[in-house]
């Protein structure tokens, strides 16, 4: 039997559209955050992170709360633009931002922390606006752990299940994923195309992980050459 590749075109779909949201949401909360007082700071690190070690099947839930077409703000969408909030092939796109926001939130902060702020204050002096000192010398400065977290959203995004199958399902050419393809063959006893998909998963999150692993070790290195240049 042949394979249908709709679970994996779905798939990079979902990752990508979702690994878009949250680099950007992930770099301003991670930004903004840190410049709160630590009381609030620590509240709003703990909620935004929360997604991170919530099971999937939960965050999942809260979402059909949240978006299901007989709860408020689901309903309304319906009635007000005919869009339907879940079982949907994007609604893999709000379970899988979720699910991948913390990573990118953490690293992005941790990113951010590391940064020598005399960059900035020198910027600051010379006149430069925080725009431009953002995008032109804090983002390059931070740009390996910045990508080093959108990467691993992405792969998070990618092998995303529980949530996903609570929001969106599993309808064949139409909102299956690879995740939850392989339970669907598994469950059906099909497991020599459930074991295929396994090894087409395997073969992506290893390059996904290759990647992660050079983004660091550049950083590493760029670090050690910085310490040098310096010492």
């Amino acid at each position: 039997m042949g394979m249908d590749w709709y679970p994996l075109i779905n798939s990079l779909r979902i990752a990508l559209a979702s690994s878009l949201i949250v680099f950007f949401t992930g770099i301003f909360a991670a930004y903004y955050v840190a410049k709160l007082h630590p009381a609030v700071k620590g509240v709003l690190d703990v909620v935004l992170t929360l997604p991170l070690v919530l099971p999937p099947t939960v965050v999942g839930y809260f979402l059909l709360v949240l978006l299901g077409p007989r709860r408020p703000f689901g309903g309304w969408v319906l009635e007000t633009f005919g869009v339907k909030m879940v079982m949907t092939w994007y609604s893999g796109i709000f379970a899988a931002s979720v699910v991948a926001f913390p990573l990118m939130y953490r690293t992005a902060r941790g990113a951010f922390e590391s940064f020598d702020e005399t960059l900035s204050y020198a910027g600051q002096t010379l006149g430069l606006s925080n725009t431009y000192i953002f995008w032109r010398i804090r983002m390059p400065a931070c740009r390996q752990g910045i990508l080093a977290g959108a990467v691993l959203a992405f792969a998070r995004a990618l092998g995303e299940y529980g949530a996903t199958s609570m929001i969106a399902g599993y309808t064949p050419g139409r909102t299956a994923t690879i995740s939850t393809t392989v339970y669907q063959l598994w469950r059906t006893d099909n497991d020599v195309l459930a074991f295929r998909w396994v090894m087409v998963n395997v073969v992506i999150s290893t390059v996904v992980l290759l990647v992660v692993n050079l983004l660091e070790r550049r950083e590493r290195m760029g670090r050690s050459a910085e310490k040098r240049r310096n010492g």
